[in-house]
């Protein structure tokens, strides 16, 4: 493996501005935010991706995006937050070690997220939840 920028981060071999820490989590900003304030929330256990991650750990991560979401709204004045993970290359994950974004977000930013479009029919749409409820 690659050496990791996020493990070497947990292990303090590189600097960070930490926001929140906990047993298993790390919270720290973003050296090259979407807005002031965008942080990045970590497992401390170098997991790859979202399907890598342990059930287990679900609880306390969904604790510590909570606090310090609702820290990030609250201390910053945001209007919202986003929430977001990338997960494999063709997704934009550019370091491979499990990680969610929490953005701040402000009334007429300019930031737009994706565009959106409609199935071509009702049939392909049921056709693809199909394809997916298979693999459940």
């Amino acid at each position: 493996m690659e050496k990791c920028i996020f493990c070497e981060i947990v292990a303090e071999n590189i600097p960070c501005t930490k926001i929140y820490e906990s047993e298993n989590i790390l919270a720290f900003l973003d050296i090259a935010p979407v807005n002031p304030g965008h942080t990045l929330v970590i497992p401390k256990q170098h997991y790859p991706t979202l399907l890598d991650l342990p059930p287990a750990l679900g609880q306390e991560l969904l604790e510590a995006l909570q606090k310090v979401a609702k820290a990030i709204k609250e201390g910053l004045q945001a209007d919202g937050i986003n929430l977001g993970m990338n997960n494999y290359r063709a997704a934009g994950q550019l370091v491979f070690h499990a990680h969610f974004h929490l953005i701040p977000r402000y009334e007429k930013d300019g930031l737009t997220l994706w565009p959106q479009q409609k199935y071509e029919s009702e049939t392909k749409m049921q056709e693809i939840a199909q394809q997916i409820i298979n693999k459940l």
